[in-house]
């Protein structure tokens, strides 16, 4: 009798204990995820202008055979304008070059309008160029003016929001030069040229 009092007291006991003991344990909040950073596109559109020199060499072909009449220096300005479509760039540009030259002493000018399509790859910007040139080349005795096709390939690095730096390669191919005062055709002029340039974005 006393053994079931005992027992019968040790269980109100821990009956007592686990109902009024237990409490749910409080889940702790989780630590915040860090909030990544968004890439800002680099964008290409707006105008722009600037700079370029570089070196360039010239060849006259004419009945399948090509004759290399020495080199020059090309420099002066630029100015154009892109459109940023996303992954492609588009635009065009005007530039005006000085050009001297080691033949007879030919000075001249060299100008060209050309449309360029270019890859976005953020601040690095791969072209491709083409369009219409104009070379005029004066020695005080004998003149050379001549309107070809132009083209060629570049790239532009934007060093910061306003100024890019860019190298070019491109090439000029005059057809029948001096048809008039040489009182035949078939003779061409092809020219190379690479450039290095500076760009301010407005």
């Amino acid at each position: 009798m006393k053994f079931l009092a005992l027992t019968a007291g040790a269980i109100l006991t821990a009956s007592t204990a686990f109902a009024g003991g237990y409490a749910e344990p409080i889940a702790e909040p989780a630590p915040a995820a860090p909030i990544a950073k968004v890439a800002v596109d680099t964008e290409w559109t707006g105008f722009y202008a600037g700079l370029q020199f570089g070196q360039g060499s010239a060849d006259v072909a004419a009945e399948g055979e090509s004759l290399d009449v020495g080199d020059y220096d090309a420099y002066g300005v630029h100015a154009g304008y892109l459109y940023d479509l996303g992954q492609f760039v588009l635009g065009g540009e005007f530039d005006y070059n000085l050009v001297e030259t080691e033949v007879q002493d030919f000075d001249g000018n060299l100008m060209r309008l050309r449309a360029r399509a270019g890859y976005d790859l953020g601040r690095f910007q791969p072209y491709l160029t083409a369009g219409v040139a104009r070379l005029t080349l004066d020695n005080g005795q004998d003149n050379v003016s001549e309107t070809g096709f132009t083209y060629g390939i570049g790239a532009e690095y934007l060093v910061s929001d306003q100024i890019s730096l860019g190298l070019e390669y491109s090439r000029s191919d005059f057809s029948d030069v001096l048809e008039e005062e040489l009182g035949t055709s078939g003779i061409d002029l092809e020219t190379d040229l690479i450039q290095a340039r500076v760009s301010y974005r407005f």
